[in-house]
């Protein structure tokens, strides 16, 4: 097995190398995206043993690689957009919601013989993860005093999951194809133009700057995420580079995008890496079934009645990953799939999502705590 984090760096930059080269030439991997490719490169190396599931490397690549690459993408973004998929962002993302809620109640009334009297400990976190992030998960299992042993086995089959249902959200958009309007399509292809190449040669003082920009942003937000907790540092991170980027001499600037289009990519490659099905086995399967219920019926919920209702696949995709993945991979599909009209909308509600976790894990918890009789 590849160890060295130089070495699995290398490993993770020719996957995407890979997966970028195949989208650009093979019509099914154009299809599938370079993300979608990355992600299963990585999680096949990975799951054969070639890389490790955890890595120094995937720790940069995940912070502040990731945290760079928001700010990149973010430069680019003009803050009116926002206007065209707020409202349907908005209702998308408040199904899956409810979905996410229902799915984990429902698998902690089914599964509570097979996975124990900490059931309802994992009905409350998973309820706050698949609607905020990780961060949900953390500050909810303090405060549940979950097991050691149930917070691992939770955390892998989360970590996994995650994974797979960005690589089915990406599908999604192709499985139910619709017609867009002219000046969507426009503003996507010239999104996919920009991710690729620049709009104009790349020029070293416009890379030393982004280069400048992306860095002080990131390090300024830490320094207000520290002083002022309460307020999440990702939400700094957003507020200070669309701030930046209404600047008419940034968003000149040339290969912002592509750059960050670069991280994201490496990003999600770092995600399907971490997705170890051995993991999962070896816990047994009562947390994995768990995960897969939540998840099903988050499912169900934005994508069945979000179908039903006529609102756009992409767009409840993106929502879906916000309340699954968080605000980065809310962008990193719009982004993949060109939706450039829906970035901004999609981090929102990620955002949204990691201000109503705690409270919906919480209240979940608690519910299925006092049915189940814990």
């Amino acid at each position: 097995m590849i160890t060295h984090p130089i070495a699995v760096f290398l490993i993770l930059a020719v996957i995407v190398w890979a997966a970028v080269w195949l989208e650009s030439r093979v019509a099914l991997f154009k299809a599938l995206s370079a993300a979608l490719v990355g992600i299963l490169l990585a999680m096949v190396l990975s799951n054969v043993g070639v890389i490790p599931a955890d890595n120094k490397a995937y720790d940069v690549l995940i912070n502040p690689g990731i945290s760079l690459g928001i700010v990149l993408i973010l430069l680019e973004v003009n803050v009116k957009t926002i206007r065209k998929a707020g409202g349907a962002m908005l209702a998308a993302f408040g199904l899956g919601a409810v979905g996410t809620a229902a799915g984990a109640f429902v698998s902690a009334l089914v599964l509570a013989p097979l996975v124990g009297p900490e059931t309802w400990k994992l009905a409350g976190q998973f309820t706050g993860t698949y609607n905020g992030g990780g961060v949900n998960f953390a500050a909810l299992g303090r405060a549940f005093d979950t097991s050691s042993e149930l917070f691992a086995a939770a955390i892998a089959a989360d970590v996994l999951l995650t994974a797979l249902w960005m690589a089915a959200c990406l599908m999604v958009p192709l499985l139910f194809r619709r017609k867009q309007r002219n000046e969507s399509t426009q503003s996507q292809d010239g999104l996919t133009q920009s991710l690729y190449k620049s709009k104009e040669r790349i020029a070293l003082q416009d890379t030393a700057l982004l280069v400048v920009i992306a860095l002080g942003a990131v390090w300024f937000s830490e320094q207000l995420g520290s002083i002022v907790p309460v307020i999440p540092e990702v939400l700094w991170l957003t507020t200070i580079a669309l701030a930046v980027a209404q600047v008419p001499q940034v968003r000149r600037l040339s290969g912002a995008a592509m750059w960050g289009y670069y991280l994201l990519l490496l990003f999600l490659t770092t995600n399907g890496a971490q997705s170890v099905v051995r993991n999962i086995v070896a816990i047994g399967p009562g947390v994995l079934y768990f995960a897969i219920g939540t998840l099903t019926l988050h499912g169900i919920f934005v994508f069945g009645f979000g179908v039903l209702f006529r609102m756009d696949p992409t767009t409840l995709a993106i929502a879906s990953q916000a309340n699954v993945g968080g605000p980065a991979s809310a962008m990193a599909l719009a982004t993949a799939r060109g939706a450039t009209d829906r970035v901004l909308s999609g981090v929102a509600v990620g955002l949204l999502g990691y201000a109503i976790g705690n409270y919906t894990g919480f209240a979940i918890g608690m519910l299925a705590r006092g049915i189940l009789g814990y």
